[in-house]
């Protein structure tokens, strides 16, 4: 006969395999996932992957070929920028339901997390070194 708490502990331990199962197929889904824009004139395209890495510049017309400088890196920076943002939208949906009510996807995303504000919400009082 099993303790309720070792049957607790049980159930703990097959929720926690259960969600480390899905991340897993989560993070399956993402390793060879890429996102691609193309600009509104059909000159260029941009892929990028998972991490937001460039892996492919095309270029699906020859009128970059008459344009400024200035203007054909404006073309690329914005396909580009955009192919970002839908790769971390995406990654954004596969890894938010493992993260804590209290922190944003985004947030984890962009970088702008502050570990200490994160306890902060949780209620865990930290000493800020900073202060």
């Amino acid at each position: 006969m099993s303790s309720p708490m070792q049957r607790q502990m049980e159930e703990e331990l097959a929720r926690l395999h259960k969600t480390m199962d899905r991340l897993a197929d989560a993070s399956a889904s993402l390793e060879s996932a890429t996102e691609e824009v193309v600009a509104k004139n059909r000159l260029v395209g941009a892929k990028v992957d998972a991490t937001g890495e460039l892996v492919e510049l095309k270029f699906h017309t020859q009128a970059y070929r008459d344009m400024a400088p200035t203007e054909l890196a404006a073309a690329i920076t914005e396909v580009v920028n955009k192919a970002r943002s839908q790769m971390a939208e995406r990654v954004s949906e596969a890894y938010g339901p493992f993260l804590p009510e209290v922190a944003g996807a985004e947030e984890v995303m962009n970088g702008d997390l502050d570990p200490l504000k994160l306890l902060d919400r949780l209620g865990i009082p930290s000493e800020n070194p900073r202060q």
